[in-house]
């Protein structure tokens, strides 16, 4: 296997909005991502994938794209972006951009085209059809609520939008869209940027005579997500982006692949499949689904170890030596990986943090880190609806609670607390001031009230903090063949309380061993082999006694 540098390379995300405010306006933005590259350098990690940062209407924060070319002006301007690329680059840092083309914002000048007329060069560029006897076209249900089609009174005709009304989904049967989309990426990686990642990139092939979605608990709209997810030509359409675009460059490309499978992904991310690097899959992420299948992700029940294990385990035998995986607990769409996978009690959080970081990290793959997953920053619990930003939390409240009463107000907040995505977007916890240190204005959005107890700061000053623990496993992968490139044997999949596994590679094995409870449990792995113990969240080594949370490395 030809090594590449992305497969060394550890991640870190960027949610410029909420990672530094630069101009006290409550909303964070380049010149705050610059600000704080040395603390990003600092952790150790080779590439930066930042968040949209286009101009955009920011009906689903940024999202929702008018000028691919342009720069959000509340983030900033081009001069700024060109001297946080330059600056990352002095430091070693590479910059992955946001890719966001399965649709635009209905603010873009192709889509104002598109709705003028019938007949206007830009109708094809979007998926228009007519109604059916007076309604939409088919059942299919937006994954922020209410129908996928919105009707347009100028032309008598239905757009097709799987998200928000304000992004119509473009239509990639159309090779002139195709071209656009090359052109636009060109103009990005001629900067020098050094990859993308790519939002629901298996979307972009809709079936043939968009079909009416199986519907089973006759809910209102249907589930679109199977009908849309890796249609027949997502195969064909990346091939081409690969040989008129990304084979030109030598940069990293991630797609989002909501509902693909193992299978998609070695035929997406195969070492000589010419398509992308590696993919985003959702099996881990999606594991505690509501028994109700019309609430979807809304749900506040505990993942279950055995059922991640598996997940995880699928994915790392799978593509070992066929792909590449990526590697993430959470991200700007998740939830915390410590409040959903790990204990986020202040007796607990710190271990758990580190336990669920040593058992990812230490997977073939390319690691993902969330701004603020390196302090160990919990979910938000908020208590008000009024204290959420998230378009797809209020929509869905909406749709549940008020329109289809499936759920009442309690139970609906305590799936937000659980599962909102504005757990992950509060504001980054720098230090203990007013605002975290992210802002002297207002901030977009509420911070999170333990700022005081978790931030930057008090974790630079100690040395046994989340953020040092972090910095020890990228180091290690950076410096281990074994971690990198190993392969995988999971142990004991059905284990309801410890996950353990090992890598080997070139005659040496790493074993892996997490305690995911807050009991003490006795595991014996090899106890009669002489092992190093390469990395603990615990001061000493009990042995084959694992206590509350605790995570250990040997090799051997």
């Amino acid at each position: 296997m030809k090594k590449k540098w992305w497969q060394k390379a550890v991640v870190y995300q960027v949610y410029p909005r909420s990672f530094q405010d630069s101009d006290n306006d409550g909303i964070g933005d380049l010149a705050g991502v610059l600000q704080r590259l040395p603390y990003i350098k600092k952790l150790g990690v080779d590439v930066i994938w930042l968040n949209p940062i286009y101009k955009s209407p920011d009906k689903d924060n940024g999202y929702d794209i008018s000028d691919y070319r342009d720069i959000q002006p509340k983030f900033g301007n081009m001069q700024i972006f060109d001297k946080l690329l330059n600056e990352a680059h002095r430091l070693g840092l590479k910059i992955v951009m946001d890719l966001v083309v399965n649709h635009t914002s209905n603010q873009h000048k192709w889509f104002k085209e598109s709705r003028k007329s019938v007949s206007n060069p830009y109708r094809d560029f979007y998926i228009w059809r007519d109604g059916n006897d007076g309604k939409a076209p088919n059942n299919w249900g937006s994954y922020f609520g209410g129908s996928t089609w919105k009707y347009d009174e100028a032309t008598k005709q239905y757009y097709l939008h799987l998200f928000a009304e304000g992004q119509p989904d473009l239509n990639w049967e159309n090779p002139e869209v195709r071209e656009q989309v090359w052109e636009l990426m060109r103009f990005w990686l001629d900067k020098g940027i050094d990859g993308f990642r790519m939002d629901v990139i298996n979307f972009i092939s809709k079936p043939a005579g968009l079909p009416d979605a199986p519907n089973p608990e006759n809910a209102e709209y249907a589930d679109v997500e199977p009908m849309v997810a890796d249609g027949v030509k997502v195969n064909e359409y990346l091939k081409e982006m690969n040989d008129k675009v990304l084979s030109k460059y030598d940069v990293m490309s991630v797609g989002e692949m909501p509902s693909s499978k193992t299978e998609d992904a070695v035929q997406y991310t195969g070492l000589d499949a010419g398509e992308l690097n590696m993919v985003f899959q959702f099996d881990h992420v999606t594991l505690a689904f509501n028994d109700d299948p019309r609430l979807g992700k809304w749900n506040d029940k505990p993942v279950k170890l055995v059922d991640l294990k598996k997940a995880l385990s699928r994915w790392q035998k799978a593509l070992d030596g066929k792909g590449w995986n990526s590697l993430y607990w959470n991200n700007h769409d998740r939830a915390r990986v410590v409040s959903r996978f790990g204990n986020d009690s202040p007796e607990y959080r710190v271990k758990s943090a580190k336990m669920l970081a040593t058992t990812l990290h230490m997977m073939q793959g390319t690691p993902y880190i969330y701004q603020g997953e390196e302090l160990g920053m919990t979910n938000a619990h908020f208590t008000d609806l009024k204290q959420y930003q998230d378009i797809e939390s209020l929509e869905s409240y909406h749709q549940i609670v008020d329109k289809e009463k499936l759920v009442n107000h309690d139970t609906m907040m305590r799936y937000l607390a659980t599962e909102s995505r504005d757990n992950a977007r509060t504001p980054m916890q720098w230090d203990n001031s007013q605002n975290a240190g992210f802002t002297d204005g207002t901030p977009w959005l509420e911070l999170n009230k333990n700022y005081r107890e978790i931030n930057a700061a008090q974790e630079l000053q100690d040395k046994n903090s989340v953020f040092y623990f972090y910095k020890r496993l990228i180091e290690l992968r950076h410096d281990s063949d074994l971690i990198v490139y190993g392969n995988y044997v999971e142990l004991d999949p059905e284990d309801d309380e410890a996950f353990a596994y090992k890598r080997q590679y070139d005659g040496k094995t790493l074993l892996v061993i997490s305690n995911f409870t807050s009991k003490e449990i006795v595991r014996e792995y090899d106890s009669k082999i002489v092992k190093k113990l390469l990395i603990s969240n615990y001061d000493d080594d009990l042995g084959t006694k694992l206590r509350p949370y605790e995570s250990k490395v040997y090799l051997y």
